[in-house]
């Protein structure tokens, strides 16, 4: 490839534009067809061999993944940072859950951040993640509640934001940064839901070593397009299933309807939420129509 390599990191891709973040500066680069040819195209995140002629890259070689995602479409993340609101847009928990197991499946850490909690407590949302064990964040990009909390868990870290459209992501993003005036767009009343102003994903740098990706917000009907976890490999992307694992009357134990079940009694003497374990269910049964040579 000659003495015009260079490495770097993608930080944002799009219509097969790669922007790669090198010591010697950005460069626009295109991917050769043989890395999608082999199907591993570049994501924002990656870090990539790239050669330069004529100030014009191209993405030779994708350094390997520590993690990577379908949806948000991002690698090498060291967190996700999952969006939800008990108002305008209302967050169903199922969407924070399957986030959260796609990331769990993946031992990425998972932050959840509550806005609009100036218009909404959301008391119920936040005590149910809080009792999963999940770091939770009650914010405001409205009043600026939360935002030095959430600044301190980002510093350092390469983080994800993602959660369903109109949540406010991007408003807490203008919030950290407010260099960057980012276009953030309502709420349609008639459908509760946001208008997308993100359209693809882009890294943006609050610090050194601070990234954060802006991923386009999604809807329910987004979820078929996540990436898919094995119904055996499901239980451990809960952790608020972890105590119970191992102690139940059957190895093979499903925790659906089997007797015994360590799980299934966990939920209801009430150590485990719920909604928790209602969206183990709908994801178990989605999963169990999954082959394993189906999961990349």
């Amino acid at each position: 490839m000659g003495n015009n390599v260079q490495t770097g990191r993608i930080l944002r891709s799009i219509s097969g534009f790669y922007d790669v973040l090198t010591p010697a500066g950005m460069v626009s680069c295109r991917a050769r067809g043989i890395l999608r040819r082999e199907g591993s195209s570049p994501l924002t995140g990656d870090m990539v061999e790239i050669t330069v002629e004529k100030g014009k890259g191209m993405v030779e070689r994708i350094l390997p993944r520590k993690n990577g995602f379908v949806r948000p479409a991002v690698a090498n993340i060291d967190a996700l940072v999952v969006f939800a609101a008990n108002v305008n847009p209302i967050t169903e928990p199922f969407l924070i859950d399957r986030v959260a197991a796609i990331a769990g499946d993946q031992e990425v850490p998972v932050i959840l951040c509550v806005n609009k909690c100036d218009l909404d407590p959301a008391v119920d949302l936040i005590r149910i993640y809080r009792e999963a064990g999940f770091p939770v964040i009650p914010a405001s990009a409205e009043t600026g509640e939360g935002v030095e909390e959430l600044r301190d868990l980002l510093r350092g870290k390469l983080t994800a934001f993602t959660g369903n459209s109109g949540v406010g992501k991007s408003s807490m993003l203008n919030r950290l940064c407010p260099e960057l005036g980012l276009s953030t767009g309502d709420v349609s009343e008639k459908l509760g839901r946001g208008r997308h102003t993100t359209r693809h994903v882009e890294l943006y740098r609050l610090e050194e070593d601070t990234y954060v990706a802006d991923t386009p917000g999604f809807s329910s009907f987004d979820t078929d397009q996540m990436d898919v976890i094995l119904k055996d490999n499901l239980q451990y992307a809960f952790p608020d299933f972890a105590p119970y694992l191992g102690r139940c009357q059957f190895c093979d134990c499903s925790h659906r309807k089997e007797p015994g079940c360590a799980v299934t009694a966990a939920v209801a003497d009430g150590r485990i939420q719920p909604t928790r374990y209602d969206s183990y269910l709908r994801l178990y049964e989605k999963a169990s129509h999954i082959r394993e040579w189906e999961v990349r």
